[in-house]
């Protein structure tokens, strides 16, 4: 990034990656990044599954969470969530690899609207995330300038 040119949506979701440990923990990997879209991958490891033997719910939360934050942070203004909800039709295991796109719906001054949808290696939908963010002023990347 230089002091010149506004980081790009790739540079700002890098960023964002290097200092976010739970997303590293789970093994997510950022295939796109883009202003309002971000698409992640994620391995279901057996240290991830709840007492039934399926993923966690708090974890496919947070995987649908780290696209939705992604997506929305990705055009240079500091958003954060206000409101998220998740649905979860199928269940996954150990073993799964996992799929979430998250792209804005919706967007005004203050506030962007987002889904994700999460599938599995067989394309089937095993969430669905709709959340809600609250956009800042300000420059998510500290000295950035973005017009």
């Amino acid at each position: 990034m230089t002091d010149h040119a506004p980081p790009t949506p790739q540079e700002i979701v890098s960023h964002l990656m290097a200092r976010d440990a739970v997303s590293q923990w789970m093994g997510v990997t950022v295939v796109e990044a883009a202003a309002g879209r971000s698409v992640l991958d994620m391995p279901v490891r057996d240290d991830m599954v709840n007492g039934f033997g399926t993923l966690h719910g708090g974890i496919l939360f947070a995987l649908a969470d780290s696209a939705f934050a992604f997506a929305t942070n990705a055009g240079g203004l500091l958003s954060v969530a206000v409101d998220c909800s998740i649905s979860f039709p199928v269940a996954c295991r150990p073993g799964d690899r996992l799929r979430a796109v998250a792209v804005e719906q919706s967007t005004t001054n203050r506030l962007a609207f987002c889904e994700v949808t999460v599938t599995n290696q067989e394309h089937v939908a095993v969430g669905y995330f709709r959340g809600t963010v609250y956009r800042t002023t300000r420059p998510h990347v500290p000295g950035a300038h973005f017009g």
